[in-house]
């Protein structure tokens, strides 16, 4: 499950990934994307994957 993160997460803008987080309230400052992405809720970063 982790390398299918990885390989979404390559494909989405970190920007991206940013505001979605600051929408549900993640810190952001200093957080790798992965990190951020595993926060978030899967489906929402394959949402984003797929843009």
């Amino acid at each position: 499950m982790s390398e299918e993160l990885e390989e979404l997460v390559k494909k989405i803008k970190a920007k991206d990934l940013r505001e979605e987080a600051k929408k549900r309230g993640i810190k952001t400052a200093c957080v790798k994307k992965i990190d951020i992405a595993k926060q978030l809720p899967r489906d929402v970063v394959e949402k984003l994957g797929s843009k």
